[in-house]
């Protein structure tokens, strides 16, 4: 799939190396068809790092897509240079009247808050409430799923004993559903987060499915029964070296962090990891993209 984005940004030149088809906006106007379009609030610290993860995510299909990344007015991140956000990213205020086929709300370093704590937490509600009227599908990614859930459903978040962390077997339920069409019976996701849903109270809410689950991570994905709004409680869009990142950061921070389950080879951190999830994940984005986006928005809003 060509994914549309601006000629400068530097991922660009990095998925062009990893042979994935990028276009810049040029070309893309001169192509005579309805791109989709797909806005992406990223919440994450390093914000580069996610756009190449999802940009690769978003890139099994034949669909031309231009992605909107969005940014919080209401805080200013840290960890990207100012540059940066200025010149790639819009906030809601510059959005808010325009429509979106998709919407993509990512994690958040911040889960061990509560969500009335967090610094742009009502300008996240504002845009969750905006998208049921803007937006035809929904994907809310790790802490945005538990923020959706949240606010949607009312659904609380519990804090967990040790961090969820490493890559985990899952099984898939209701295999007919088209977000988990092609997907085998069991397959691995990558987590990384302090907090869990209970998968009781998500049983219970008569207006959520649960498509996927684990006996060690607990429910991964999760959808409403209107296909409006999709939670995965994971990390499916990490690449191979993400979670060895964030265990070695946090060993030079002194963090008392366990070594990555189900990871390295034989647990041993001198070792490279293997990429053991990423089929799935492909199928997971692209079964949204073609099944909840392009078959269902309208070809004008």
């Amino acid at each position: 799939m060509p994914i549309c984005i601006d000629a400068a940004l530097p991922a660009k030149e990095i998925l062009e190396r990893e042979n994935i088809f990028v276009m810049d906006n040029v070309r893309a106007h001169e192509q005579d068809i309805r791109p989709l379009e797909i806005a992406i609030l990223n919440l994450m610290p390093l914000k580069q790092d996610t756009e190449l993860h999802l940009l690769r995510s978003l890139s099994n299909t034949p669909i031309q897509v231009n992605i909107t990344f969005l940014k919080t007015a209401t805080y200013q991140s840290k960890n990207t240079a100012r540059s940066h956000m200025e010149k790639f990213y819009v906030t809601f205020g510059e959005v808010k009247d325009r429509k979106f086929d998709g919407l993509i709300i990512t994690g958040a370093p911040v889960e061990e808050l509560e969500y009335e704590q967090v610094e742009y937490w009502q300008e996240l509600t504002d845009i969750m409430e905006w998208s049921k009227t803007n937006v035809t599908s929904t994907l809310h990614l790790c802490w945005g799923a538990q923020a959706g859930l949240y606010y949607h459903y009312g659904i609380k978040k519990y804090t967990l004993s040790q961090k969820m962390f490493g890559v985990f077997k899952h099984y898939t339920i209701h295999k007919k559903t088209p977000l988990v069409r092609g997907f085998d019976d069991t397959f691995l996701a990558p987590h990384s987060r302090h907090t869990g849903i209970r998968r009781g109270d998500l049983e219970a809410h008569p207006d959520l499915i649960i498509l996927a689950d684990s006996k060690m991570a607990g429910p991964h994905i999760v959808i409403d029964r209107w296909d409006k709004n999709i939670f995965v409680l994971g990390h499916p869009e990490y690449d191979t070296l993400t979670l060895d990142k964030e265990y070695k950061r946090d060993i030079e921070k002194g963090l008392d962090i366990q070594v990555p389950y189900n990871y390295y080879p034989e647990d041993d951190p001198d070792r490279e990891p293997l990429k053991s999830w990423r089929c799935h994940a492909n199928t997971l984005y692209s079964n949204w993209l073609n099944y909840y986006v392009y078959q269902t928005t309208p070809y004008e809003w």
